[in-house]
């Protein structure tokens, strides 16, 4: 499992070097095999030559004998001028000869051959001799350490009649060939270390190559987002599967745009539709205190009445008071709706925003600037807003506050200005933090609760960032950071 987890570059690398490694094995394997196969097909094959000769060797020497030929005259015959020995030294074998019930006859000088006899054979080595067809047995044994190949055959005369058995017991000697099996060894050994060598660096820079393409893929595929434009991949000298990799991610990346166009077009006609819902709303409001008024005054109207006139002020404040609601709630509105412009005015924004606190009455908001003058490209207008927007909503948090306190700060940093409105008021619940900046989100019995939202509108159109930090019943930090 740990192997899967690997990069494909790194399990194309050790698959390369394994399957030169097991290659290497196999063929050492293989080789060792058939030097031992061609080891043993060459003893068999010289024993059977060894015993043909000694066989042809033993018929003539049967047929110019002077002795009657059968078992019994076996022994003198090849006696007879040592002609077993002489034989035994000609074909650099030790012979054996056994009467048909398995007793030694003869055997041949073992001065220069190791003894191998075996007084009498074994039954059931004369059971399997009998069972063979051409009447050859071939007997392995293995003798202090001592490989030997064992033929048995018959010895028969002119007439094919068996009359002894031929026993040569063969040494295998396999010193010369395990030699030259041990130097080819070491020749192959040689030559797959340097291919080995040579198939590593092949591996690595081959296992690159191959995953080049790949890595490419996984780079875009992981630089794909939903809300911006992304790029398609282009590939040259790409394999086959390569192309239809880059091909599938280049058709998901037209149709993700497609579908991340219909997903802002219905998400835009939604969120207008929720504000059209709730400016309906919002205006709805002060309408049935209006109908109402008006019907009131009319059923209760009496141009007789001594306080006639301060009826119809009264009725007349109620209406001017829910007329000014719907004209805020109007502006509220359009200032959301509306687009700040982009201007390359240069500002003091210290000056700016000590112009902007120059509207409030309260004597608890603080102004304070690290230096008198802080440059920035920034609408002259629409920073007011921003300020005056966050001083508005810092004193309504501070109503039931006993010593209420805003402190509206400018601060140079090294790239940004930054502006922080904080105050000691209530604070903002977890549960509504995530919901701040939303459209129609507010908190308050009246208003739309679109001031923080079109604040941070005009902030992100300028490239900058509008953030927070608040704790209940201790206060809340706006900060707002644009490029100088």
């Amino acid at each position: 499992m740990k192997l899967l987890k690997l990069s494909l570059r790194t399990r194309i690398f050790i698959s390369m070097i394994l399957l030169v490694l097991g290659a290497s094995i196999l063929i050492f394997g293989v080789t060792v095999y058939q030097y031992k196969q061609e080891a043993e097909s060459y003893h068999k094959e010289r024993l059977e030559r060894k015993q043909k000769a000694i066989l042809e060797n033993i018929k003539f020497v049967l047929a110019s004998t002077t002795y009657v030929v059968d078992t019994e005259n076996l022994e003198p015959i090849f006696n007879e001028r040592n002609k077993i020995d002489e034989m035994a030294e000609v074909h650099e074998m030790q012979i054996h000869i056994y009467d048909l019930e398995g007793n030694l006859i003869i055997k041949s000088d073992e001065s220069f051959f190791k003894d191998t006899t075996e007084v009498k054979i074994e039954k059931e080595t004369l059971e399997k001799l009998d069972a063979t067809a051409d009447k050859r047995y071939l007997k392995k044994t293995e003798i202090n350490g001592q490989k030997y190949q064992s033929s048995y055959s018959y010895i028969t005369d002119g007439k094919f009649k068996p009359l002894a058995i031929l026993y040569l017991p063969y040494l295998q000697d396999d010193s010369l060939l395990n030699r030259d099996l041990n130097n080819f060894l070491v020749r192959m050994g040689e030559v797959y270390l340097f291919m080995l060598f040579i198939a590593i660096i092949l591996s690595f820079f081959l296992s690159k190559y191959i995953t080049k393409s790949l890595k490419i893929v996984s780079e875009k595929i992981n630089q794909t987002r939903l809300d911006k434009r992304n790029q398609k991949i282009e590939l040259s000298n790409a394999t086959e599967e390569i192309y239809a990799l880059v091909s599938a991610y280049n058709s998901m990346i037209d149709e993700l745009e497609e579908s991340a166009v219909k997903l802002a077009t219905g998400e835009r006609e939604q969120a207008w539709r929720e504000m059209a819902k709730q400016v309906a709303h919002e205006i709805k409001n002060p309408l049935t205190p209006m109908r109402l008024s008006v019907q009131s005054f009319q059923r209760n109207f009496d141009k007789n009445d001594p306080n006639i006139e301060s009826k119809v002020e009264e009725y007349s404040n109620t209406l001017i008071n829910q007329i000014d609601t719907m004209s805020s709630i109007a502006s509220a509105f359009s200032n959301f709706a509306k687009m700040p412009a982009q201007q390359s005015e240069t500002l003091n924004v210290p000056k700016i925003v000590k112009l902007a606190l120059d509207i409030f009455n309260e004597n608890y908001i603080e102004f304070k600037s690290e230096k008198e003058e802080i440059l920035a490209k920034f609408d002259r207008t629409q920073l007011i807003r921003v300020v005056t927007n966050l001083v508005k909503n810092a004193t309504q948090a501070l109503k039931d506050v006993e010593n209420p306190h805003i402190l509206v700060m400018v601060e140079e940093e090294e790239e940004t200005v930054l502006v922080s409105v904080s105050d000691n008021g209530s604070g903002i619940s977890e549960e509504n933090k995530e919901k701040v900046f939303e459209p129609k989100f507010t908190t308050k019995s009246s208003g739309m609760g679109l001031g923080l939202a079109m604040v941070k509108n005009i902030v992100e159109t300028y490239n900058g960032s509008i953030s927070f930090v608040s704790k209940q019943n201790k206060g809340t930090i706006f900060n707002v950071r644009f490029p100088k």
